[in-house]
Formats: structure tokens, C-alpha cells, sequence
């Protein structure tokens, strides 16, 4: 298994629940991070939500990639006060 194969897609009754969008992987090793983009489904509206971003760790041991600790994004403009926050912080330097 390599962080290419680490996914966030889960499925439950049948009906994909956590759809994943899009992945970058930050960083590769030991210690893998990785950010994912990716929707829930809705079940009153029969539909999937807006997008939705989280950053993933996970420590590999013995080939097996395991989950230690992720941040959720739930929202575009909590991500984009995110990058904004980055941004002005990567100009002072």
C-alpha cells in the first residue's frame, strides 16, 4: 500500500456516504499527511453537500498505513480563511 491508495470514500446501506473528490498528498514517509476534498450525503435531500475539506495523518508501520489525527474543514469559507491567514503570513517572510 503507498499514500496513492489511502482513500476517505466510505459506503454505508449500500449508498456511498463520503465521497471522496480529490486528494493532495503533502507529504510521504513514516509519517504520511495528506488533504482530501470530498462531499457527505445528504440523506433528507437525497443529495450530496457542499464541498468539504480535511488534512489526514497517519504513521505507517509494518507496510499498514494507520489514522493518528485529522482537522476537518467543514465549509468554503472557513478553507478560504485558511488560505487567506497562509497567504499573509508567507508575505511576511
Amino acid at each position: 500500500m503507498t499514500p496513492d491508495d489511502l482513500t476517505i470514500d466510505y459506503e454505508e446501506g449500500g449508498i456511498k456516504t463520503t465521497k471522496e473528490l480529490d486528494k493532495v498528498i503533502l507529504s510521504r514517509g513514516a509519517w504520511t499527511t495528506i488533504l482530501f476534498r470530498y462531499q457527505t450525503w445528504d440523506h433528507a435531500a437525497e443529495a450530496y453537500g457542499e464541498d468539504k475539506y480535511t488534512i489526514r495523518r497517519y504513521q505507517k508501520r509494518s507496510g499498514e498505513y494507520t489514522p493518528r489525527s485529522k482537522f476537518n474543514i467543514t465549509n468554503a469559507k472557513q478553507a478560504r480563511m485558511i488560505v487567506e491567514s497562509l497567504q499573509n503570513w508567507l508575505d511576511e517572510t
